[in-house]
């Protein structure tokens, strides 16, 4: 792996000798200001996306109303996902010229506006109107913006070898607390009620929750999150208009890093099959789905699901220190094909809570270490941008999914069919990613291991 240049440090920023000395890898992270008022801002923004998603799932999915087909199911997510797709890089743009400490803030503020709007509309249009999607394409747009800062402001404030513990630390706890939202939010429908109204209501506390985050990350100094040093010199719509040649230019930076953009490749590939197994689960657990058993069914999936992503945060570090973070990757992608196979044929509640365990297990572990490899690999003049595109290869590749789901999964949710492509298509992937590392490693240094607190080369 190509060692990427290393910022000037920076005030209160650790420094190795510090990181030696500091004992348990998590407690040494924690020491930093900075990093924990960048976890809190992440913490109070997923708890409202998840707040939010919550109140639009249930509103579209779970109206006592109305029933959900795979097509339309399809649709939505392609009409929410697919426009950033195509706008995010423009987003990479921003995040590498402005101050990201003011992109936090900002956009925090803006999007506890929109979530206000997007509340009337629910009122007004309902979940599935055209204003109502498009407001919550905004945020969602938005959204995504926020934690793309984030993931490129981490390295500003950790440590190089701490990146693995810091990304296993911050992305499950903010999936905790998207999932917590998401929670809250069922048991609120209860209280607010299961229509468009009780839906609009909920959102509105939503709103609350980016304000708080725009709060914790006012504090933080503007340029403490980089980017380093001054911004461009051409303007704006200079750079906008050249934004697909800088495609082209991260794409190529990804490229020369090969572990990076093998990593990259693998987990676009798991976000595919994992978004045909998220959409055929949420019409197995709608009203008329073949399980039929509601929110209260599904939210003990999702909670399954976050219990695997915690186990996975708990051991990755530990593993990866000793095998690699390739190595791993593979072994979880190999994982979830056999959970796919054995717990998610018999097609029962009780088999799909371990289904939903091992795979949010594998998602969680593969995402903490493609991060890694990403931010280790990638110079901070390009963090922003292969960030969003990182962003916009996910969201392609769930709208992808959606369409393939539409196709071949039944409005009720069953299908061996789907089943057998996401097992197939896990087993493939963790196969075919394999033999490229294997196939590069006479060509590129071994990929670094620490062992018993001694840095070390992988052996191949």
């Amino acid at each position: 792996m190509s060692a990427p240049s290393v910022p000037q440090q920076e005030q209160g920023s650790p420094s190795p000798a510090r990181g030696r000395l500091a004992g348990h890898p998590v407690r040494e992270i924690c020491r930093e200001r900075d990093f924990r008022r960048l976890i809190s801002v992440r913490l109070a923004g997923q708890l409202g996306d998840g707040l939010l998603q919550g109140a639009l799932v249930g509103a579209a999915f779970f109206n006592p109303e109305k029933a959900t087909s795979a097509g339309e199911a399809a649709l939505a997510f392609a009409a929410l996902l697919l426009p950033y797709s195509l706008v995010g890089p423009f987003a990479g743009v921003l995040l590498d010229r402005w101050s990201r400490q003011r992109v936090l803030f900002i956009a925090n503020l803006a999007r506890s506006g929109l979530v206000a709007l997007l509340a009337l509309a629910l009122l007004h249009f309902g979940a599935t109107g055209g204003l109502t999607l498009a407001l919550a394409l905004v945020v969602i747009s938005v959204n995504r913006f926020v934690l793309s800062g984030l993931s490129a402001s981490l390295p500003q404030v950790v440590a190089q070898h701490r990146l693995v513990t810091a990304n296993s630390f911050t992305t499950t706890l903010g999936g905790g607390a998207a999932a917590l939202g998401g929670g809250l939010a069922f048991a609120l429908r209860a209280l607010l009620g299961s229509a468009d109204f009780g839906a609009a209501r909920i959102a509105l506390i939503a709103g609350l929750g980016y304000v708080v985050a725009a709060m914790l990350a006012r504090p933080i100094p503007v340029r403490r999150l980089g980017p380093v040093g001054p911004p461009p010199h051409d303007q704006l719509i200079e750079a906008a208009r050249a934004v697909l040649r800088g495609l082209r230019d991260g794409a190529q930076h990804v490229r020369e890093r090969g572990p990076a953009a093998r990593a990259l490749a693998a987990i676009t590939a798991h976000r595919f099959f994992y978004g045909l197994s998220f959409i055929a689960t949420l019409l197995l657990y709608t009203e008329t789905g073949a399980l039929h058993r509601g929110l209260g069914g599904l939210g003990q999936v999702i909670a399954a699901s976050v219990v695997g992503g915690l186990l996975a945060a708990l051991v990755t570090p530990g593993i990866t220190r000793r095998t690699g973070t390739q190595r791993w990757i593979v072994t979880v992608f190999a994982l979830a094909a056999v959970v796919e196979i054995v717990f998610g044929f018999p097609y029962t509640h009780a088999a799909f809570l371990v289904a939903a365990l091992g795979l949010g297990f594998a998602a969680q572990a593969a995402k903490i270490c493609v991060d890694t490899l990403i931010q280790e690999s990638v110079e901070d003049a390009y963090r922003g941008r292969v960030f969003a595109l990182y962003d916009t290869v996910f969201n392609v590749s769930f709208v992808l999914a959606a369409g393939l789901a539409a196709l071949i999964v039944p409005s009720n949710g069953k299908s061996y069919a789907a089943l057998g492509v996401i097992a197939g298509g896990y087993a493939l992937t963790s196969v075919v990613y394999a033999a490229a590392n294997a196939r590069r490693a006479d060509l590129e240094p071994p990929e670094p291991v620490v062992s018993r607190g001694t840095a070390r080369p992988l052996s191949r």
